[in-house]
């Protein structure tokens, strides 16, 4: 089926029941942002992929609402679908429910599946429009009935973490929920994200692409603790431990039957990563405290040992880094290379790599024009051959089983503008400043944010994105609570978050900029005022010079390139050839 046909078909069925607007968001049952392929309904329905976005249907309008990360490659994927670019203002917003606010009149009726719907926009759809008259429905899956041959539910084995390598064991991890649970006073706590699942039970799978979750609900009440997951992923060695740790395995299925007879006076889920249909299952007698996950915010903060194993995971990819932009330097000419092609060949050398497992999100590797689109996926179509001019932008990373890595560069192919050396050292000085941040406790991350886009503002530029993202610990490369964007998000940066630092300029048509590290939060010093914090940068993998532009740099930014370039040699030569280690040298000299 075309898309044409898929949304004929849509509006066929929405026909039959009844319904007069329907809403598809990038979701699944975990509330996930990276997908199983069961559940990536707004590529199968719209042929767009990017992990953010919502389709909103009616007779006579099919949009798609999403940010400004995804604004051009929308607009390409969409073309002769029937589906509309539709720009969010402010990312994560659903304006899209104040759009059919207008549009509907009572009586008429919104639907969409509870599954595939957080606790959270399920009530901002009902709180929006209900008072206006307007019918609600978030049980109806209309997908189904249409998507011939809908993959089913990944079956790949999951397996469990020692002690050793995650620093904290299951136990400690279950009774460290529990203490935020009596403090909250709530005797049952369902956990539905697939990342807070992973770091409670020490567990890891394969369920999803670039992330080593597995798919399961775990719920912990006053009768115990279950796991529900596909027994069949779990050898009986897996299950004897978790049994030890006092954690029953359920089938995956039975959740929903096991919750009509949930016994508990006050139960614990996240509206943000709790699905609608779980949440509309809590029998009602049982009074629902919409909160965090505890999980959430206990996992963010990274023990000694996890920081430990970061810190080998980041040399591991410094290793491969150098390694790969060498080869690009030496190959660029022969024009050759692709951008599918630089991206298999980081994949390849990020695996020689001792204890790799994956890559940790689809390498974005923007050549000119593409560096643009923030979150650029080359395909066939758009696949650009690379030139011996212009710049590249390559954003990557891995799962190694001791850490999660996110890292971006932009290199010279050469034939550089002054225009692109302006703004390259702008994105630089901004990285740089938010790295030398040092702040109270308490700081939010929207000051962090303040902080870094200082020198672009002061010369008016500007970047539509947040600066940084928290990043888990052989887990999920974005990782809440905590995030550096100009939101007021009310969640404090704590010692031991990790975080990327991430500012970027993009020119559409031209070019992108994007210069990311990852950043440990960790104490600078106690005195009469407060208790400072500082960062550590993770990142292991040296940062072009060529491009750089002295003039727009003050001394400080100065010492710290070249303070930061020494010490990328000095850990990665020990793990480098000859001929590597003299390459880096030079890569690495002071400016």
């Amino acid at each position: 089926m075309t898309q044409l046909e898929k949304l004929a078909a849509l509006r066929s069925e929405m026909k039959d029941k009844g319904i007069d607007a329907y809403i598809i968001p990038s979701s699944d049952p975990h509330i996930s942002e990276y997908l199983p392929e069961r559940y990536k309904c707004i590529a199968w329905t719209s042929g767009f992929t990017g992990s953010a976005g919502t389709l909103v249907i009616t007779a006579d309008f099919a949009g798609l609402w999403t940010d400004s990360r995804y604004f051009v490659q929308a607009n390409e994927q969409l073309k002769d679908t029937g589906f509309e670019l539709v720009k969010l203002k402010i990312q994560g917003v659903a304006e899209y429910v104040t759009w059919l606010s207008h549009q509907l009149a009572a009586g008429q009726k919104v639907a969409f599946d509870g599954n595939l719907a957080s606790v959270a926009i399920a009530q901002t759809v009902q709180t929006t429009l209900l008072p206006l008259g307007i019918e609600v429905d978030g049980h109806i899956d209309l997908l189904d009935a249409i998507w011939n041959e809908r993959p089913k539910l990944p079956t790949e084995k999951a397996y469990l973490l020692d002690e050793k390598v995650t620093g904290q064991s299951t136990s400690d991890k279950i009774n460290a929920i529990k203490d935020t649970l009596r403090e909250k006073h709530a005797d049952a706590h369902l956990i539905s994200s697939l990342d807070d699942l992973a770091w409670a039970l020490n567990i890891r799978g394969n369920d999803v692409q670039c992330n080593p979750v597995v798919l399961g609900f775990l719920l912990i009440s006053r009768a115990g603790n279950t796991l529900f997951i596909d027994q069949s992923k779990l050898t009986a060695a897996d299950i004897t431990t978790l049994a030890d740790a006092s954690v029953e395995v359920q089938s995956y299925e039975l959740l929903f039957e096991h919750l009509k007879s949930l016994e508990a006076i006050r139960i614990l889920l996240d509206p943000k990563r709790t699905c609608f249909a779980v949440y509309d299952s809590i029998p009602a007698g049982i009074q629902i405290l919409d909160a965090i996950n505890p999980s959430t915010s206990l996992k963010a903060v990274k023990n000694a040992v996890e920081v430990e194993n970061t810190r080998k995971a980041m040399v591991k990819d410094g290793v491969a880094l150098t390694k790969f932009f060498k080869w690009v330097e030496e190959n660029v000419s022969e024009n050759t290379l692709t951008e599918i092609s630089i991206a298999e060949k980081a994949h390849q050398l990020r695996a020689e790599q001792p204890g790799f497992v994956d890559i940790s999100f689809d390498t974005i590797a923007g050549y000119q024009a593409h560096g643009a689109l923030p979150h650029y996926k080359a395909t066939q179509e758009s696949n650009s051959t690379l030139k011996a001019e212009g710049l590249l932008l390559v954003d990557s990373g891995g799962q190694y089983q001791d850490g999660t890595t996110d890292i971006t560069r932009v290199i010279s192919l050469g034939k550089i503008t002054k225009e692109e050396q302006a703004d390259y050292t702008l994105v630089l000085k901004s990285m740089i400043e938010g790295s030398l941040a040092v702040f109270p406790k308490g700081t939010k991350g929207y000051q962090i944010d303040a902080i870094t886009r200082q020198p672009m503002w002061q010369t008016l530029r500007n970047y539509g994105h947040g600066t940084g993202h928290g990043v888990g610990y052989f887990l999920n490369v974005h990782e809440g609570p905590q995030v550096f964007n100009p939101s007021a998000v009310d969640v404090a940066v704590e010692e031991g978050m990790i975080t990327s630092m991430e500012p970027g300029l993009y020119r559409e048509g031209q070019y992108g900029i994007r210069i990311e590290n990852l950043l440990l939060a960790k104490p600078k010093e106690t005195n009469y005022f407060a208790d400072f914090l500082e960062f550590e940068t993770l990142t292991v993998c040296y940062i072009e010079t060529s491009l750089v532009d002295k003039t727009y740099l003050d001394q400080k930014h100065i010492d710290w390139l070249n303070q930061y370039n020494q010490w990328v040699y000095e850990q990665l030569v020990p793990f480098l050839t000859d001929e590597e280690s003299t390459w880096l040298e030079i890569k690495t000299k002071e400016i």
